[in-house]
């Protein structure tokens, strides 16, 4: 009688594992779709995932999509062509504001600051007056909206008015700078990783700049973003691809070997220079965690952009949107 117990419970765990093990082939992978600037440094964190096996640790496949700017992204999500992209939190409010319900989670604190010329005796922002000033993007990009009011907030002047701005792509900004046509240069971070090792100084970042304009830490202005729906229908996928984003950072926050297996993805060839400098400079803004309740410094962000850049820069409305930080998900 036992032994024919024993067979029968055997028999019942043999199926009970391959009607889960069914049900689990059946779901099968997390899959997602992901937008991203082909040359961008989201990269950077995307190669590392795939070469660690993090990624498919977490059960995803994603479909990962190259876009030409940050722009053609937002249109793409905007279109359902793809599931996330990489935004700002201002962009994300704006859509909210308008009635598209996206949401975000931070990825990254960095966007950039102001690089000059030794040899221009620029020691602080009001020393910009008079002086060429070449600036990656255009005169309501947010970072520019941020120099401009930290120029006001020590002169009482207009940026625009008292310096004679440039404005083009970031390798241009970078030319103009290295190549002695600008005194001091507004470029994204990697291209100032550049600057640096031509020999010009950062003088102070953006999230400096915010900080000396009243916001008590630096906000997470760059975010994975996606549609409410999207957090709904994917919630599962989009979890898993959180999770495995915040370990990947992890990962390169603290381990260098992980450099070496994405220095391809970096376009640095042999120059140890840069691969050494763009690492430092990109761990310097990796997030490390996450909470949807502690956004205040986001918030005293869009306020002083609201001020300074007006409806150009926020749209109609001069507060942060009610669920521009998706509260799904914690870190």
């Amino acid at each position: 009688m036992r032994k024919i117990l024993a067979i029968a419970l055997t028999g019942l765990a043999l199926a009970i594992g391959a009607t889960t093990g069914t049900f689990a082939q059946a779901d099968g992978p997390r899959k997602l779709s992901l937008g991203v600037q082909a040359t961008g440094t989201v990269k950077w964190e995307l190669a590392a995932m795939s070469a660690l096996g993090i990624d498919k640790k977490h059960g995803l496949e994603l479909d990962v999509r190259d876009v030409a700017d940050s722009k053609a992204g937002q249109i793409a999500l905007q279109a359902k062509q793809v599931d996330v992209i990489l935004s700002d939190f201002v962009w994300v409010s704006i859509q909210r504001h308008e009635g598209n319900m996206v949401t975000m989670v931070p990825h990254s604190l960095t966007v950039g600051g102001l690089v000059v010329d030794p040899a221009a005796g620029i020691g602080s922002v009001a020393d910009l007056k008079g002086k060429t000033l070449a600036v990656s993007g255009s005169p309501v990009d947010k970072s520019y909206v941020i120099l401009a009011a930290e120029y006001n907030k020590l002169t009482g002047g207009n940026l625009t008015e008292d310096a004679s701005a440039k404005f083009g792509a970031p390798p241009l900004v970078n030319e103009l700078i290295t190549g002695g046509q600008a005194q001091a240069a507004l470029n994204l971070w990697n291209w100032n990783s550049r600057a640096k090792l031509a020999g010009k100084t950062e003088l102070i970042s953006v999230a400096a700049m915010l900080a000396d304009l009243g916001v008590s830490e630096t906000p997470p202005l760059l975010g994975w973003a996606f549609f409410d729906e999207t957090a709904a229908d994917k919630a599962d996928a989009l979890t898993a691809f959180l999770d495995a984003s915040f370990e990947t950072k992890a990962a390169l926050l603290n381990d260098d070997a992980v450099w070496d297996q994405i220095r391809e993805v970096m376009n640095v060839g042999d120059d140890d220079a840069l691969f050494a400098q763009l690492r430092d400079d990109y761990r310097a803004g990796i997030v490390t965690s996450y909470a949807a309740n502690n956004m205040k410094p986001a918030e005293e962000s869009f306020a002083v952009m609201a001020k300074f850049g007006g409806p150009d820069v926020v749209g109609s409305s001069t507060d942060l949107a009610d669920g521009t930080f998706w509260k799904g998900y914690s870190k």
